[in-house]
This record gives structure tokens, sequence and C-alpha cells, in this order.
């Protein structure tokens, strides 16, 4: 085996955290990364997570100690303190565990390869947002997931005993069922080398289609200059996201849809816009090409002014002639559940109707559809904000029950 440098790794696969509010998501990320993924002012005014948050991590392995021991998430280890080896770098996605947030959750689990799922031990087991985050990941077909206990620092030994029993019971039927159950304390660093032991064992990293039509989803967008910056000095709009499929190349001359929203003689529309990728970060690197696996940054030409704020956040980057088409409506044919997901009440899911709004996420994308027609097994929906998707995308579908958005079901783009 061929020692890899640590300047030299690139994330290889995409995890993301979820789970119910403060259930310690973004805690248990800085122990994996080193990094505090809550910088939006107002999340940490509010103590959660509002935007998705990105972190990557490399897991190390020490030669000289045995068994778990010998996994961490620094260069040198805490137990020896001999220098690691490095494994491998994967990029983390920090989720919203707030109910109100759920539009935010599903734009991110549309772009990941397998999932932690947060279980406080010191709570009753499932949360409303526990049970509604399992159920989007078995929507979207998320089957790689590690169950971790945390705060087990809170409980004694018999009330961990009974959370776990209460854990196994949620999961029995669920495509988690088989899933580890990981007992930690990210607060106290308790059992993280089990862990990253435990998804070097779990999460393999998938074979990607690098030959594919480049389709790259945009989770971020951001204006990176500071006041006052020099007009010759001034960096392009940069693009957070991940590669769905395929591989794009520093140079290429690249398109992004929907685009931009504009008003035209009276008419909302969204052009697209036209750029080209002057580089990537990938990993805290600076690379020339990007593949699926793990979050990057595409740095481009853009006028700053048009990605600040996370404008351009639901967007598809691809190469001209080579994109999905622009949908303003669609037809789909719902699969809808039999409970609603996350209310506190058992409530039964009622039938779509003609005039219902609905939130609908495509691939990373958010929008609010209105039922225009029902059909046989068919609904037609006029969008609010158009999607850039191929045929056969994975829908969900949410519902306003009360003053948020219950997942109700799921469908595929017809």
């Amino acid at each position: 085996m061929v020692k890899a440098k640590k300047d030299e790794l690139v994330p290889e696969i995409s995890i993301e955290l979820v789970g119910h509010v403060d259930h310690g998501k973004t805690t248990l990320l800085e122990r994996l990364s080193g990094r505090w993924t809550d910088t939006h002012s107002e999340e940490l005014k509010r103590g959660i997570t509002i935007r998705l948050g990105y972190a990557d991590a490399i897991f190390y392995k020490c030669p000289k100690c045995k068994g778990s021991d010998a996994y961490q998430s620094s260069a040198k280890c805490k137990n020896c303190k001999t220098e690691c080896m490095p494994l491998r770098k994967v990029s983390f996605i920090d989720a919203p565990g707030h109910e109100t947030l759920m539009a935010t959750m599903l734009s991110g689990a549309a772009i990941i390869d397998a999932a932690l799922l947060l279980v406080s031990a010191n709570e009753e087991c499932p949360q409303p947002q526990t049970r509604e985050h399992l159920m989007a990941l078995e929507i979207i077909g998320v089957k790689n997931i590690i169950v971790v206990q945390n705060k087990i620092d809170l409980v004694s030994k018999e009330d961990l005993v009974k959370n776990y029993n209460q854990i196994k019971k949620f999961l029995k039927g669920t495509l988690a069922e088989n899933a580890p159950i990981i007992p930690i304390s990210a607060q106290h660093n308790v059992n993280i080398d089990v862990l990253i032991e435990t998804i070097q064992e779990i999460f393999k990293t998938p074979k990607r289609d690098k030959k594919a039509d480049p389709l790259f989803y945009i989770a971020r967008s951001f204006d990176i200059n500071k006041p006052g910056t020099l007009i010759k000095n001034i960096n392009g709009g940069v693009l957070g996201g991940t590669m769905g499929v395929g591989m794009l190349k520093q140079g290429e001359a690249i398109e992004i849809r929907p685009g931009l929203k504009k008003e035209k003689e009276g008419k909302t529309i969204w052009e697209p816009v036209k750029t080209e990728i002057v580089g990537f970060v990938t990993g805290e690197i600076d690379v020339k090409e990007i593949t699926p696996g793990g979050s990057a940054a595409v740095l481009t030409k853009l006028d700053p002014a048009i990605v600040k704020s996370d404008s351009l956040v639901g967007n598809v980057i691809g190469l001209p002639e080579h994109m999905p088409a622009v949908w303003h409506e669609f037809k789909f044919k719902p699969e809808l559940l039999e409970r609603m997901v996350g209310a506190k009440d058992d409530l039964v899911v009622e039938p779509i109707k003609k005039g219902e709004t609905l939130m609908l996420n495509v691939n990373a994308t958010a929008t609010v559809g209105l039922v225009v027609e029902i059909g046989k097994d068919m609904i037609h929906t006029k969008l609010k904000k158009p999607v850039c998707a191929n045929k056969g995308a994975r829908i969900t579908i949410s519902r306003m029950v009360g003053a948020r958005w219950r997942l109700i079901g799921y469908g595929s783009l017809e």
C-alpha cells in the first residue's frame, strides 16, 4: 500500500449528519474534522444549523496501536504520539434538524453517499425529526447508514440500555434495521475512534462514472471578496456543492441552469448563465478537475454580485448542449406514505388535491408546486421556481400542515 500524503488527499465520499435538533451533529462534526460549521450569524445566535454546513475530515491510522485505538482524526496518535498514516478524506454535510428546515435537509440528502443518524441517549427515541430524517433517507435511497447514540455521558447504564432498545425497535422494518449503533460522547471525545473505524468499514468509496455528462449540484453560492477590494483584485463568484456524475475541468465553459431570476415584460423568467471555470477547491486543496465524491467549490468568472447570499442554490452546472431540461411544470406519479412523518399526532396522509400547494425537492432544488390537474395515478404541477433535472429524477413531496412542511411521499419526474 502506497502511503498517501495528507496534502494530496481529496474527498472521496460525502456523508451527511442527520437527526433531531440539538442531538449533537455539529459538535460531532467538530470532533471528526476540527471545524465548527455553524458560521452563519443567525445560526450562532439561535444555536441551530440553518444552512447546510460543510467540513472535510482526514481519517488516520496509527501503525503502533491495536484495534479501534488505532483510528484517529488527527495526524498524531492521541495514545502514543506516533505519526499516523492518512487513510481517506471524506466530506461531511451537517444538515439542519430543526423542524422548520426540512427543505434544507432534503436538499442536502440529495447529494450524499452515506449518512450518520444521530440519536440523543438522554431523550426518548424516536423524536419527530429523527423519524422524518430516516424516512427522507429511505425515500432518496441512501442505504449506507450508521446510527450514532450520542450523549452517553448524561445517562446511567440502565437508561443507556433502555435507549438502545428504543433505537432497535424504531429501526425495525426500515432500511437501517441492521445498521451498526455506536455509543459516543461527542462532547467528551468518547468512542470517536470506534466511530471512525466503523465508517471506514461500512462506508466504502463507490465507483464513479467519469465519462457521463457532468452535473454539479449547487448547494451554496457566495462572494469571497472583502469590502473595499480593488476592482483589479476581485475574485469571481464561488459555487459550492458536489458532483453528481461525470467530471469538470479547469478552463471549461459551463452553463448554469435554471439560472438567474429576472423580470421581463411583466413576467418572471429564469435565464441560464454561462461562464468559465477558473479552478476548484476540494478538501482545502486547489485542483484542476473534480469528480463525484465529497464537496467542492467551483471558482468562476461570474460577477460576485450575482452569486452572493446563496442566490444560485438549487441550480445545476453542466456543459452547454449537454444539460438536462429546465422544467417550469411537470407531471409525476405520487407514492404517498400512510402516515405523516414528523407530526406529533399520528396523522393519516390524505390524497393530494387539485389547487393544493406542495413543496417538491428535486436533486438539490427545493421548489413549490401548485397542483393544476389530477389524473389517474398522475399529478400535474406548475412550479414557482423551475428545476433542471433529467426524466426519472426522484422527487420528494411535502405538504403544509399547520405552520410547516411535512414529508408525505415521493415520486419521479415523468
